[in-house]
């Protein structure tokens, strides 16, 4: 009985087999005979190739092959395959009853009865065509963010694996460091770093920070293969994998050099327009407050004047006045100071021979200084005249010395130099494109830090302590320096010392020849006139008055440009020469002198001003007499207005 159990089951197992391949839609499993025809067909391969049962039982399997495959004998050697190494596996294009492609993974295994005779093939294939264009997709996508990395060359984008090393590399990397991909695969990132960054730590910092903050971005110094620096921004990005573990880093860096040195330039030009306007108001201000201060010392010294010539025979008393004087002296000196700081002081420009000059100074520099400091000059053995004043140049060379003397309290040396250049066109800031004379003062002193160099050619600003400087010596001389065309350029380091550059133009060809002022001559004496002063400071004008008629002068007075014409015209002739004040409310001294001329063409007339600011093309035939003044440069002025010849010369007073 149980013999015929088992034989009644056999057919059973065997339906349940087939109806479970059967059953199967997701692979095509069907079975070839010994000669390659499909002898069983399931619903999944009905389903992937198109063909029922019918229409391919019995047909050869080759069918399913391209024409390029079946050309190749493709068929035929999967079947040899599979009967003599048990086994076919492959993917490849197969072929659908319409005709159409599929990607197809297939196993083709051999089938054997109990005595190892082959009885034929199991063949089990599946439809990967959405898997295959998906890799396909994925593999172009891949090709092309490649060749999207590999064609940056304005970054440098690459990886590195979770120790650092770098393991791809793009052409923007080679351009920026200079390596090659063979060079640099496999090395670590850290080269890329200065000595200092990588003594402190800061490429493992770099990663450190990318793998827990989820990023690291930072500008710095970094390293070309060839040693030199680029000024450059990094950012470093973690990758991690399907689990969140890290992979590695992306890594992407940017020259940014050049946008650094245009930032720079701009701050600087920035902070030069800063400082152009700061310095611009402080010389309004001061150019204000020395004119005030020219009419007050106008005033003082023009009575201490008349009253050292009224004096009884009182030595202590005489002695005073001379203090007085001397000290009022001081302050027009001072206000000088101020005036060359706002580029307001009258200048008389020429030729100077930079190096006779300073040879004329030599015994003048030696006494200003300590003779244990030794002064050393270098001159070329020609060089062109400066377009300057002496004068003030020489106030000028002598300040700068005596700061290089100051800067040295434990001794040093001095050096004095002169040399010629040609600039062109942005190519120094602050000077226009020509050709100077740069006349430099260096000294080996303690020298300035950033924060005092940017504040030395301030007014009142100094370093000197308490009663031991104005403040107004390098002011005064960058005042003189842009008024000259020119210009002071400070460089120091502090401990390593200072050096003041004065840059002024050379003079033209056509000065050359131009012979010095004579001195003026003897003054004559003048019959008393009557002389109208204009000021609207009534102690200036008080003053004025005083020593005119000290003078043996009649004085009318006037405090504004309007009431001096209506004196005019109430006078009917009678005033023979009229002095007036350029700085009033109302009119100017200018406005008025047009109006005179309007009345009466060859009225003498003395303009008085404490500024250089006054078109040249106005001055013509006036004596200018600048402020403050003492009674005996009035009395020249008086001459010099009425001398025969009619010329009229500029004229300086001894503190103008």
């Amino acid at each position: 009985m149980a013999a015929t159990k088992n034989i009644e089951a056999t057919p059973i197992v065997d339906d349940r087999y087939r109806i479970l391949v059967d059953s199967i839609v997701d692979y095509a499993i069907y079975m070839i005979d010994l000669h390659g025809n499909v002898i069983s067909w399931n619903k999944g391969a009905q389903r992937f190739k198109g063909y029922t049962d019918a229409e391919i039982i019995g047909q050869h399997f080759s069918r399913f092959y391209t024409d390029e495959d079946r050309a190749s004998g493709l068929p035929a050697r999967a079947l040899h395959i599979a009967a003599t190494e048990g086994r076919f596996e492959q993917e490849g294009w197969r072929v659908r009853k319409d005709g159409s492609l599929m990607w197809a993974h297939v196993l083709i295994d051999p089938i054997r009865n109990d005595d190892g005779t082959l009885v034929g093939y199991a063949k089990i294939t599946r439809d990967l065509s959405e898997r295959k264009a998906v890799q396909d997709a994925l593999r172009q996508s891949e090709q092309r963010f490649r060749l999207l990395v590999q064609g940056v060359q304005d970054y440098a984008i690459y990886m590195l694996d979770p120790q650092g090393h770098v393991t791809s590399w793009n052409k923007g990397a080679q351009r920026f460091k200079g390596y090659t991909d063979e060079e640099i695969i496999g090395q670590h990132f850290s080269r890329f770093y200065t000595d200092e960054d990588r003594a402190s730590g800061l490429p493992a910092r770099a990663l450190r920070t990318a793998a827990t903050e989820s990023r690291f971005e930072a500008e710095g110094w970094r390293v070309r293969k060839d040693g030199t620096r680029f000024w450059a921004h990094v950012i470093i990005d973690p990758i991690r994998g399907d689990h969140d573990e890290l992979v590695g880093f992306a890594k992407i860096t940017r020259d940014i050099t050049e946008r650094r040195n245009a930032q720079q330039e701009l701050e600087a030009t920035r902070a030069r327009f800063i400082q152009s306007q700061k310095m611009e108001a402080i010389g309004q201000l001061t150019g204000g407050v020395a004119h005030d201060f020219n009419n007050l010392l106008a005033v003082v010294l023009g009575n201490l004047g008349l009253a050292r010539k009224r004096l009884p025979n009182d030595r202590k008393l005489q002695q005073l006045i001379e203090n007085s004087i001397q000290a009022a002296e001081r302050g027009a000196t001072l206000t000088k100071r101020m005036l060359a700081f706002a580029r307001r002081q009258e200048l008389t420009t020429g030729p100077v021979d930079v190096p006779e000059l300073v040879r004329g100074m030599a015994d003048l520099l030696q006494r200003s200084i300590s003779s244990n400091i030794p002064v050393s000059t270098q001159f070329p053995l020609q060089l062109p005249p400066a377009f300057a004043d002496a004068t003030q140049l020489e106030l000028a060379l002598l300040n700068l010395t005596v700061n290089a003397r100051d800067a040295m309290p434990d001794g040093g040396t001095i050096a004095i130099v002169a040399r010629e250049a040609r600039i062109g066109a942005d190519e120094f800031p602050g000077l226009a494109a020509g050709h100077y004379v740069c006349l430099s003062v260096s000294d080996t002193g303690v020298g300035m830090d950033e924060e005092t160099l940017a504040r030395a050619t301030e007014p009142f600003f100094t370093t000197k302590g308490v009663g031991k400087g104005t403040g107004l010596g390098l002011s005064m001389i960058h005042g003189f320096a842009a008024q000259s065309g020119g210009r002071l350029v400070l460089k120091s380091t502090l401990g390593q010392g200072t050096t003041a550059e004065l840059w002024l133009p050379v003079a033209e060809t056509g000065l050359l020849g131009a012979q010095p002022e004579a001195s003026a001559p003897d003054l004559p004496a003048l019959k008393p006139m009557t002389v109208l002063v204009v000021d609207d400071d009534p102690l200036v004008l008080m003053n004025t008055a005083a020593m005119l008629e000290d003078l043996g002068h009649t004085v009318l007075e006037a405090i504004s440009g309007e009431q001096a014409l209506r004196v005019l015209r109430r006078s009917a002739g009678s005033i023979e020469l009229v002095i007036t004040d350029q700085i009033m409310p109302g009119m100017t001294g200018l406005q008025l002198i047009e109006a005179l001329r309007t009345m009466q063409a060859e009225q003498p007339v003395i303009l008085v001003s404490g500024y250089a600011e006054l078109p040249e093309d106005r001055l013509a035939g006036l004596v200018r007499l600048g402020k403050p003044f003492e009674q005996a440069d009035l009395a020249r002025a008086l001459a010099l207005t009425l001398q025969p010849s009619g010329q009229a010369l500029p004229l300086r007073s001894k503190h103008g």
